[in-house]
């Protein structure tokens, strides 16, 4: 019986994986919109796709990001500067992209920009803090695609969101996996309505990486600031000694959380673009096929419990 049940699980990965090897011809003729593309995933995207052949219009956000690509990458990459949260800014590229892939269309569109900070407990925060990661993670996200769809439907092309594990189990805190579920229900929305137009609406769901997100230093140096902003009061309610374990815990125990492998993240972005069959939805991490994902099925009681063991205790603690 056993043998049976390995050998239909076996039979049916590797359908899946025949069935998902076959890639769009006519790569040099589509034109793929990436947004964030200064570092991290953006950035190695944009350059995996212009190496493959396809005409990248990669969003940045600084100048230095602009120039880093233009000399790293073919003459075929157009660089261009980007604020997700200017409709202006958005207006401007959606202007570019348009005159440059004319009748065509646009193939893909990928929503890769994103923030994390302000990031710690919802009662450090004010609602300008989050405003600030969901016009970034959500509104964002929203505007571009809005700003290129007519595009996409001409071309029958792709969106490809990217969210987070973040999106589908909330972590203590902070407006990130408010922004991500945000994303989460966009993308859903978006998938179905946009299905009679034969235009694929992706959705990518990283675990923990080694990004300037994950980055122990910058997230510590934010704790800190918010912390030395906080009434005393609130203070003394988590404990002198929580800002000490918090800034620890960011130094000892979220890097060897973090997978240091970016190109498990941009492969699955890359088929997501470039594949015949591409999957509806994408968990690259381990962290995130193996805990993230199946805690997200759990009753809520079971997943309250794993992740309060491990949060830090706070003062006054209601027994």
């Amino acid at each position: 019986m056993y043998l049976y049940l390995l050998a239909l699980v076996v039979f049916y990965y590797l359908y899946r994986w025949v069935r998902e090897l076959p890639r769009v011809p006519d790569k040099h003729s589509k034109y793929v919109y990436i947004t964030g593309c200064d570092t991290g995933f953006g950035n190695l995207l944009a350059r995996h796709l212009d190496k493959q052949g396809f005409r990248v219009i990669a969003g940045c956000f600084t100048e230095k990001g602009e120039e880093d690509l233009r000399k790293s990458c073919s003459g075929s990459l157009t660089a261009v500067h980007l604020d997700v949260t200017s409709k202006d800014s958005v207006a401007k590229v959606a202007g570019v992209i348009k005159d440059k892939v004319g009748e065509r269309g646009l193939w893909a569109v990928v929503n890769n920009a994103g923030v994390n900070v302000p990031s710690p407990a919802c009662d450090w925060l004010t609602i300008d803090d989050y405003k600030s990661v969901l016009d970034v993670n959500l509104m964002g996200v929203i505007a571009v695609t809005l700003s290129v769809l007519p595009l996409i439907k001409k071309a029958r092309g792709r969106v490809v969101n990217v969210a987070s594990v973040a999106g589908r189990i909330s972590v203590p805190g902070g407006p990130y996996p408010v922004s991500k579920f945000g994303v989460e229900g966009f993308n859903d929305s978006l998938r179905l309505g946009m299905k009679p137009f034969g235009v694929k609406v992706l959705c990518i769901e990283p675990g923990f990486f080694k990004t300037s997100m994950t980055d122990s230093a910058l997230l510590g140096e934010n704790v800190k600031k918010l912390w030395d902003r906080l009434p005393q009061d609130v203070k003394q309610d988590y404990g002198v000694d929580f800002l000490p374990k918090m800034l620890q815990m960011l130094t000892e125990k979220l890097p060897s959380l973090c997978d240091g492998d970016l190109m498990k993240v941009v492969g699955c972005m890359e088929h997501a673009v470039a594949a015949v069959r591409p999957r509806t939805r994408y968990s690259p991490g381990w962290d995130a096929k193996l805990f993230c994902l199946p805690m997200s099925y759990m009753p809520s009681c079971i997943t309250d419990y794993i992740l309060l063991r491990n949060f830090i205790p706070i003062t006054k603690q209601v027994q």
